[in-house]
């Protein structure tokens, strides 16, 4: 039988694995926080930005080097509209899906996969075809997917009562009960996941406005994703928990807080299809969707702006001026242009627009993860090290491992990328603490986290570099993603187009791209 790349890889990370022992004396770690650059974006509050001492024009301005400006840009230049400034924040574009490297690996700062897109999702599918992430498709239309990008074997592990287990739904001590509720509320998901609403569009569909307009479905919008599990009788602790997990993964909150239509769009709405991989599958890189982003952003390199902040955009007499700080320079460039795609998120845009219309009704997610360099994988009793490894007695979502992909036959030294949605308490409060966190504090703490699934683990850490994110990600809560506010997001304001993932209420690769695509088409037709 062939040996394909994903099951040698899955072997030989496994037999390379082993456990790690050390002391547990205190110790300081090397390293830093690295991002985000909350500093520079808070002086937007405080508007203390120097006059414009210089003027420059551009066909069009992009605010936002996230996926979705990328994907605005790159759809630009797709139209011929090549004559287009993009403005970045931060150091480099990526937004959440930014990425960094050092010695060992490249890594991610946040998104770090891609499932199966679904058949709807066409500017997607382009984008992987025209990247070669697919090759052409099998006599069902089904796309092939080149087996570099498909994650390998092991890809998930829980770690629950003293040991690792396959999978992330929890199966060690579950009674006949847990197992019936498992088999219902997986049945529902997957009725709902073929499910055709009364105005036949599909039940959950990404990108998320191709979901039918049904009033029962949109009922779920209404109340949180806890509440509709215990109206349907999952009490299960085992299962509450798995849900609960999948919607911090996914939305930085869990089910008390983000909205049932969300809760169930999570596990409904993916209905990608491979070749030659199952339909859970998802493609992912060291740098986790960095790799993405820098495709993205390289040909629209020469037309980038980083580290700057634009406070100010006005529209008068058919035209727009952008004004923006160049943070390395401290100077205030004023930008004269025909259209604007802002693809910054809506609490930004209405810093930014001061006419904008609408309030600012969104919620958002504060998040930190950290990239640990270890000098030798880390193990455990029971499923050998996975890409994905979680534990279940965790507020953390636990860690991926940056060289999950690597195909040498004995890999020493590895990066783990640990995740901490920060949802103990409301955002402002998390958002503020995270803040006044040092560097130790945050070492402190995943040192900790890591060393109660891995005892001894913090003897074999190298460094630790931390990126905080005050604002990571929109939270769906309940009456967000089919009420009024996210619909009036949608609207062009005079020619400024708007284009982000807050327009959809998640916060996903798919999501992002497809807006920026469908901005960058909008003011091309607005402005000629």
């Amino acid at each position: 039988m062939r040996t394909t790349r994903r099951k040698f890889i899955g072997t030989v990370g496994a037999s390379a694995a082993a456990m790690l022992v050390g002391c547990k004396r205190a110790r300081k770690f090397s390293g830093a926080i690295v991002g985000a650059s909350a500093a520079v974006g808070h002086r937007l509050r405080l508007g203390n930005f120097p006059a414009p001492s210089e003027t420059i024009d551009a066909g069009v301005v992009i605010v936002g080097g996230g996926i979705a400006g990328l994907a605005a840009a790159r759809r630009l230049d797709q139209l011929g509209q090549r004559d287009f400034l993009l403005i970045e924040l931060e150091h480099q574009p990526g937004g959440n899906a930014a990425s960094g490297q050092n010695a060992v690996s490249a890594y991610p700062w946040g998104a770090h996969y891609v499932p199966l897109p679904n058949d709807e999702s066409v500017e997607v599918l382009a984008l992987f075809e025209e990247l070669g992430i697919t090759r052409g498709h099998d006599a069902n239309g089904a796309p092939v997917y080149d087996e570099e990008f498909l994650c390998a074997d092991p890809m998930e592990r829980l770690f629950d009562a003293g040991r690792w287990q396959e999978g992330l739904l929890p199966q060690i001590g579950i009674t006949a009960d847990d197992r019936r509720q498992y088999e219902d509320f997986f049945a529902r998901m997957e009725s709902f996941r073929s499910m055709r609403g009364r105005d036949d569009g599909p039940a959950f569909a990404i990108p998320l406005d191709l979901s039918s307009r049904d009033a029962e479905l949109l009922a779920l919008d209404g109340k949180t994703m806890a509440a509709w599990m215990t109206e349907q009788g999952w009490n299960s602790v085992p299962l509450r928990w798995h849900v609960d997990y999948s919607c911090r993964d996914d939305y930085g909150a869990g089910i008390e807080h983000v909205s049932a239509w969300a809760g169930a769009h999570y596990f409904a709405s993916r209905r990608g299809r491979a070749s030659n991989a199952d339909r859970d599958a998802v493609v992912t890189w060291p740098e986790g969707n960095g790799w993405l982003a820098k495709k993205l952003a390289a040909p629209c390199a020469t037309r980038t702006r980083s580290s700057g902040v634009v406070f100010n955009v006005e529209q008068s007499d058919g035209a727009v001026v952008v004004d923006y700080l160049d943070v390395e320079r401290e100077q205030s460039v004023r930008v004269k242009t025909r259209g604007v795609v802002c693809a910054a998120p809506r609490f930004v845009a209405h810093r930014m627009i001061r006419d904008l219309p609408g309030g600012n009704d969104a919620v958002y997610s504060p998040w930190m993860v950290a990239n640990v360099t270890l000098d030798q994988l880390p193990s455990g009793s029971g499923t050998p090290l996975a890409w994905d490894n979680v534990a279940r007695a965790s507020d953390s979502l636990g860690y991926v491992v940056a060289t999950h992909q690597n195909v040498h036959p004995v890999p020493r030294e590895t990066v783990i990328t640990h995740y901490w949605p920060l949802d103990a308490a409301v955002p402002a409060e998390e958002r503020q603490r995270a803040l006044a966190r040092t560097h130790a504090d945050w070492c402190e703490r995943v040192a900790a986290d890591l060393d109660r699934v891995h005892p001894g683990i913090h003897s074999h850490i190298r460094n630790i570099d931390v990126w905080v994110w005050g604002h990571g990600m929109i939270r769906p809560v309940p009456g967000f993603i089919w009420g009024g506010a996210r619909e009036m997001m949608q609207e062009p304001h005079g020619r400024i187009v708007f284009a982000h993932s807050d327009m959809s209420g998640i916060s996903i690769f798919e999501e992002a791209f497809t807006r920026g695509t469908q901005a960058a088409d909008a003011l091309v037709a607005l402005i000629g």
